[in-house]
């Protein structure tokens, strides 16, 4: 990059606003270790017109921009792969909740919030932004945004879409994209708030979002379950919603081995069964007071359906807690006990039992010891199947022995998302990692519209060059 353009960079956000050399050593890690970021200068802005100014200089310059939230996405869309004039924006000083109306139940906050931080302001009124995930407390909502989060309660609350009203964003040409209204109802034309959530920073840079608040809930009810099979998840899902209506917020699928994980790991945890189950189903509700007792006599009858055969419902908070530690914690047990391969895919909730064993049996085939942790969402269908080496051998002796594995099984685990009529990513996005698998199974009519959009908004290509369509 030319000295006259760092000057600019210099000028508008000043030299604490710059970091070089081995000051950006973290923006350029990937928490799963599958790639390595080259980025050399990342500019942090403090305002919104910062960052227009930025992008402007940029676009004149040519040179791409990556934006950097929390840096746990795991698709690589947050780091500088291709050896082009790119620098990484970090919108971690963007960081404040600009401001809470109690009367609109909406929270407006900039793209660097930290998501924990956010359900705490929000608690202070007595609200909850109900988007949730292990990574709370590091991940930001901007990220979140522009990769459509999920999390364990979209069966009744929605991925980060459906928790937006409003964006404040900057386009490619350095424009500012505002419109940070509250309305519920806005049917004036096409919804740019919806184009930029989910686009990965490709199209512009979300620097502010409007956050849908709700009530909390005066009682939540979680019971940790076991159950026979992933199909009998669906079968006791089905009963639960009878029962429990809107009220019913997270099931989460575990496996008897993915529990061993989290033990082997964490000693502290221990399982609240006697007895060993192939598969647990951790079910959450909130509501009216009143709503454990709903819980528990649903239970029963799922007892007698024999779509459970034991249970354990939580008592206090300090036990609830306990009950989501299993859940919140496999992903690390995962990557401490050396698992090699992580997917996000989706399939329709009617067809995840018949899944899961597509894909064990496909994942076989490709090396008959491999063992798999399978975990999920069963309310939505996103199910992540997690592939560690055989029993007895580390992670990287056997990827040594067998070249070309990670590939693989990955692709393994895709063709049996489409067989089963999925999508190669459910909340995570395409960044780096999915791209080639984007145009192997997206409709070409798709692929087609993506690069016509992206074209029309960026034709300089400066946003996020290389993440998606490349």
């Amino acid at each position: 990059m030319e000295q006259a353009f760092l000057d600019g960079l210099r000028k508008i956000v000043g030299q604490q606003g710059l970091k070089d050399g081995s000051q950006v050593a973290r923006y350029n890690e990937d928490p799963r270790g599958r790639f390595k970021g080259n980025a050399q200068l990342v500019v942090r802005p403090e305002t919104t017109d910062q960052v227009a100014k930025i992008v402007t200089l940029c676009n004149d310059a040519r040179v791409g921009i990556i934006p950097f939230s929390g840096g746990t996405g795991v698709v690589a869309g947050q780091l500088v792969i291709e050896d082009t004039p790119t620098l990484v924006l970090s919108l971690d000083r963007m960081n404040r909740v600009r401001e809470i109306s109690t009367d609109d139940s909406v929270l407006v906050a900039e793209a660097g919030c930290v998501l924990e931080n956010i359900h705490a302001a929000a608690e202070e009124h007595d609200l909850v932004f109900p988007l949730n995930m292990a990574s709370k407390g590091s991940c930001c909502i901007g990220g979140n945004l522009a990769t459509n989060a999920g999390g364990i309660q979209v069966v009744r609350h929605g991925n980060a879409r459906d928790l937006c009203l409003g964006l404040e964003a900057v386009l490619p040409d350095g424009s500012v994209y505002s419109d940070l209204s509250p309305l519920r109802k806005n049917n004036t034309g096409y919804d740019l708030r919806h184009l930029l959530i989910g686009s990965e920073g490709t199209l512009g840079i979300i620097t502010a979002a409007t956050l849908v608040l709700k009530p909390a809930d005066p009682e939540t009810a979680t019971a940790l379950c076991a159950i026979a099979t992933p199909a009998a998840a669906l079968d006791l899902y089905k009963h639960l919603r009878k029962q429990l209506g809107e009220g019913l917020s997270a099931l989460e699928l575990m496996s008897g081995f993915g529990l061993k994980l989290v033990f082997s790991q964490f000693p502290s945890l221990t399982s609240p069964f006697r007895a060993s189950h192939k598969w647990v189903l951790l079910v959450e509700a909130g509501g009216a007071l009143g709503i454990t007792e709903k819980l528990e006599a649903a239970l029963a009858e799922c007892f007698e359906k024999e779509l459970v055969f034991d249970a354990v419902v939580a008592q206090s908070a300090a036990q609830r807690q306990s009950l989501w530690n299993l859940r919140e914690n496999t992903p690390e047990a995962n990557r401490l006990a050396g698992a090699f391969c992580n997917s996000d895919t989706s399939v329709p909730i009617s067809k995840v039992g018949a899944f899961i064993e597509c894909t064990r049996a496909k994942v076989s085939s490709v090396h008959p010891d491999l063992r798999i942790n399978t975990y999920g969402h069963i309310g939505d269908g996103n199910i992540h199947q997690n592939v560690l080496p055989p029993d007895g051998i580390s992670k990287e002796s056997f990827l040594e022995a067998n070249a070309g594995v990670i590939e693989a099984v990955r692709m393994a685990i895709n063709d049996a998302t489409m067989q089963f009529d999925g999508s190669i990513s459910a909340e995570h996005g395409i960044g780096r990692l999915k791209k080639a698998d984007l145009k192997q199974y997206a409709p070409r009519h798709k692929l087609g519209a993506i690069k016509k959009i992206k074209q029309a908004l960026d034709p300089n290509n400066i946003m996020n060059p290389g993440a998606i369509i490349g």
